[in-house]
Parts: structure tokens; C-alpha cells; sequence
């Protein structure tokens, strides 16, 4: 692994990007989420957030939870441990389109629970008060059941 930073257009013939690279796409994924709309969904990514080691991200209007987390495969020279059985998606991944020079930014990017929430509160209208006063629901109601054995 060379630690030469190279330009796509400067490779040689032969050269392969991932000999300059300290496998990017190998460090995380990424799963497209609905688009949120209401208080509960912001609520939900606040939650995804809240466990750490991810983030939420919006590329060409499509939302991804973004799951930080090294593929246990990766060598120290970072070179893929299990090339000739690794899963379909690695194989048909290819350099044309990967993040060796992307500068990592997208239309928005949520870090942590209080971005999410901070966003929600711009965009969605404001939250329906709760009413005070007694619930309509009897107590008995509430219970949890009582399984007999």
C-alpha cells in the first residue's frame, strides 16, 4: 500500500486506484431510509444516532442510515482478507464511482441526535400540545395482563 496520494488521471497502466486507497467503502454502509415527514420519524433517526457509531445522510434527495464499522476482512495493508469469497456486492463495486477522492459531502448530514432534531423542528410545523387533564382511559385498562400458568 503506497501512502502517495494519486490522481485518477495519473495512473499508470496497470495501476489499480485501491493500491492508493485505505479502503473508504470498506469502513461503513449505508441503507436507504424512507424520507421522514412527521415528529415520530425525526424521533426515530434521533434514536438510530443515539447509539453511536452512525449517521444519517441525505445524497440526491434519497435518506441513508450510515453505520460506521471496519469490515473485518480488511488487512493491515488494507487489502480485502477475503477477495476470493467475498459477497456480490464487493465484487460488482467498482473505482469509477468510489469515494478515493470524494471530498465526503452530501446535501445534508446529520452527526448527532441534536442535528436531527434541530432540522425537524425547521421543517416540520410545530408539535401538537399535549392536553392536560384526566385521560378518558380507565386505570384497569393499563394493566398488563396476568398470564396463568
Amino acid at each position: 500500500m503506497s501512502t502517495v496520494t494519486v490522481k485518477r488521471s495519473d495512473l499508470k497502466s496497470g495501476e489499480v486506484l485501491c493500491s492508493y486507497c485505505t479502503a473508504r467503502c470498506c469502513r461503513y454502509f449505508a441503507l436507504p431510509i424512507e424520507t421522514p415527514t412527521t415528529w415520530e420519524d425525526y424521533d426515530h433517526m434521533r434514536w438510530y444516532i443515539m447509539h453511536g457509531h452512525c449517521a444519517i445522510f441525505v445524497d440526491e434527495d434519497v435518506w441513508f442510515l450510515m453505520v460506521y464499522g471496519d469490515c473485518k476482512y480488511i488487512l493491515p495493508d488494507y487489502r480485502c482478507g477475503n477477495y476470493e469469497d467475498r459477497p456480490q456486492i464487493c465484487r460488482t463495486y467498482t473505482t469509477d464511482d468510489c469515494e478515493y477522492d470524494n471530498d465526503g459531502t452530501y446535501d445534508r448530514l446529520f452527526e448527532t441526535p441534536e442535528q436531527i432534531w434541530e432540522y425537524a423542528h425547521a421543517v416540520l410545523p410545530p408539535k401538537k400540545k399535549k392536553r392536560k387533564g384526566k385521560s378518558k382511559i380507565k386505570a384497569e385498562k393499563l394493566q398488563l395482563p396476568v398470564v396463568h400458568v
